[in-house]
């Protein structure tokens, strides 16, 4: 597994199912700021330009014919649950504005990321969006001033420990 985090501006990335799955993986990327276009599973030619496709919601079948038709055409697949089909996982995540913590069992354990997931939200609240503000904005400053990236290090860690 790579981690990566995608910039959703530089890429288009497509959307087809039903019912709760479509609607998942929709709040999911609004989420992420990014437009899902959503298609329909009757036009596999649908898939040119294409960077990332999601299905959701649909039998394993019909999934298995969409995820051949989207690979051929050089796109990334995600099927919801079904890991045999997948070029790429999405994380549980926990979004504080632009800090975002992921958690991945591979496929393996949804149910642990999601346990991980919600006791990671009891320990970064909603603050942490500001303090990522903050940090940022010293960041900046510190990078102005000249200061190298190994003492920009130490003084967000002493910032953030409550010392500068």
């Amino acid at each position: 597994m790579l981690p990566v985090m995608i910039v959703g501006s530089r890429v288009r990335v497509g959307v087809i199912g039903r019912g709760d799955g479509l609607n998942r993986r929709l709040d999911l990327l609004a989420k992420a700021g990014i437009e899902g276009q959503t298609l329909t599973a009757d036009s596999p030619h649908q898939f040119s330009g294409l960077t990332l496709l999601f299905i959701a919601g649909l039998d394993e079948q019909q999934s298995a014919v969409l995820a051949q038709a989207a690979r051929s055409a050089g796109v990334l697949v995600n099927v919801e649950d079904m890991p045999g089909l997948c070029d790429f996982y999405v994380p549980a995540q926990v979004r504080r504005g632009d800090l975002v913590l992921a958690i991945s069992t591979s496929g393996r354990s949804p149910g642990l990321a999601r346990i991980l997931r919600e006791h990671l939200e009891t320990l970064f609240g909603p603050e942490w969006d500001g303090i990522l503000d903050n940090v940022a904005s010293a960041r900046q400053q510190w990078r102005s001033e000249g200061v190298g990236p190994d003492e920009v290090s130490r003084r967000t860690r002493a910032m953030l420990a409550g010392e500068i």
